[in-house]
């Protein structure tokens, strides 16, 4: 077996082990022979004992995972399997990652061109140390790491471009689809978010009780005048950035193998790929957002070019950004394109770079997977349904574009599918094909080191969960089933279970 390894198979050893089937979905793979097929499926088998740790489980990003010391730049190490030049890239891209913007004219031709209107000055500020963002902490506190969706209800033509992934969702006439508090001198930002929270008590089995935070959102001060009557809001989290290249690396077959839109198992689990359209028109599995509503890294990093700082890239080439047509004032001031350096104000050698660093942002080596009481949480998070939708295991495309991802044994801990998450987490605003109530199952990957790089990060696509209880205690919709069990379990079982999760 060993004489059949190639060049590419970078984290070959986890696929000669295990026994049995795991998905139909690894017959289907176009990059995979008959026998990479089987030996797939045997290795991406889910779980069926609790009383070791499973072979290569600590490397959760395969030879990408990175074995550094844990502290706060545990999220910011580049892929451990990069080559030297790829690993000079990186640097570069970091450096680009980090930069500040600044509005044009500027002395610093190749730095300016932010906004008018924007939310950041680098991508930085709101992926603190590439991790995850939290809401506002208080009355005074802004909103930095935070950002709010906005949108209307579609007329005819707009909801037809909607329902063919071409369009996301129809934007406010006057603030388009993203509200931005800040902007250059002289230029009023769009408002400002404030959210207020009522808290929400929680019985447990046991005695015990949580508390929990329903938040309300609104836009203050608002620069352009009044938000459309039917206005729909949002707000979002920036969320971590590790293991992206691996998220891209999934294959569809994979992906769409977990599907079940009309719930065919009876299981009360009904997930659905959110097609959309990649920069060449074509449909595909979105993988990215909240709301998947982004299939490739490259494609989220143009748009948070766009919407978050107002800079222009060769895949949205608006050097303006979000500034609306009613937004006159906005739009007539000067870019920072300059025609020696390229198009757009982020030229595509810089968009590249930067795309490449968000690809090979290292997953962390889990630790404690041997831990009694890790493996005791493990079985928990098992039997209380959890893995239905955040699918542990995959192994990436053979063929994926960079070599660093391919043909890797990966813990993301996602099914990348859309699901109905209940009333309580509902935004009430369609984006895509995504309605109000859904949203992508997260991956889970690094979540137990989310504190260590930023103390006050919070969970959820809001930001309204504190801890990872809280987070679990907000789950509703299909995962109902799955919260009522953690809700009626031991106290001892929903430790071990926080436990396992603090461990990825």
């Amino acid at each position: 077996m060993r004489a059949r390894l190639r060049p590419d198979i970078l984290f070959f050893p986890a696929l000669l082990l295990g026994a049995g089937l795991a998905f139909a979905s690894s017959s289907q793979r176009d990059d995979l022979d008959a026998g990479d097929a089987a030996r797939v499926a045997r290795v991406t088998k889910p779980a069926a004992s609790f009383e070791a740790s499973e072979r290569f489980e600590t490397m959760q990003g395969g030879a990408a995972t990175s074995k550094k010391l844990v502290n706060a730049d545990v999220f910011s190490h580049p892929s451990a399997n990069l080559d030297f030049a790829d690993q000079q890239r990186f640097l570069l891209g970091n450096g680009l990652f980090r930069k500040d913007w600044v509005s044009s004219p500027s002395s610093t031709q190749a730095s300016d061109g932010l906004g008018p209107l924007f939310n950041a000055r680098a991508c930085q500020s709101c992926h603190f140390k590439d991790g995850r963002g939290h809401a506002p902490i208080g009355p005074g506190d802004g909103a930095l790491s935070l950002l709010v969706r906005v949108s209307v209800p579609p007329d005819a033509e707009q909801a037809a471009t909607i329902a063919s992934g071409a369009l996301a969702a129809s934007p406010d006439p006057v603030y388009g689809l993203q509200i931005q508090d800040n902007a250059v001198a002289a230029l009023p930002a769009e408002g400002k978010v404030r959210i207020e929270y009522q808290e929400i008590e929680v019985p447990l089995h046991g005695g015990e009780t949580a508390s929990l935070r329903k938040p309300s959102l609104s836009i203050t001060d608002l620069g352009y005048g009044p938000l459309h009557g039917e206005a729909m809001l949002s707000a979002r989290v920036a969320p971590p950035m590790i293991g992206l290249g691996l998220i891209e690396a999934i294959h569809v077959s994979d992906i769409l193998a977990r599907e079940d839109p009309d719930d065919a198992d009876g299981d009360g689990i009904s997930g659905r790929v959110h097609w959309v359209r990649d920069a060449k028109g074509d449909k595909q599995p979105g993988r990215f957002g909240w709301k998947a509503i982004e299939p490739t890294v490259m494609q989220q990093t143009a748009h948070a070019f766009s919407g978050d700082m107002g800079l222009s890239t060769r895949l949205a080439p608006d050097h303006w950004g979000e500034c609306t047509k009613a937004q006159s004032a906005c739009r007539a001031l000067p870019h920072g394109a300059q025609p020696h350096l390229g198009a757009e104000e982020v030229s595509g050698d810089l968009l590249d770079l930067v795309s490449f660093y968000a690809s090979n942002l290292a997953v962390p080596a889990r630790r404690d997977t041997a831990d009694e009481r890790v493996l005791a949480g493990k079985r928990v998070f098992y039997e209380s349904g959890c893995a239905s939708c955040h699918a542990p295991k995959y192994v990436t495309r053979r063929d994926a574009g960079d070599p660093a991802h391919r043909f890797q044994l990966i813990w993301p801990y996602t099914d990348l599918l859309l699901h109905d998450m209940g009333d309580g987490l509902a935004d009430d605003r369609p984006e895509g094909r995504a309605s109000g109530r859904e949203w992508r199952t997260p991956p889970l990957w690094g979540i137990g080191l989310t504190k260590t790089v930023n103390a006050d990060a919070t969970f959820l696509h809001d930001g309204r969960a504190r801890t990872l209880l809280e987070a679990i205690l907000w789950h509703d919709g299909e995962a109902r089933k799955a919260r009522e069990r953690v809700v009626e379990m031991e106290k001892e079982d929903r430790v071990d279970l926080l436990r396992f999760l603090e461990s990825l």
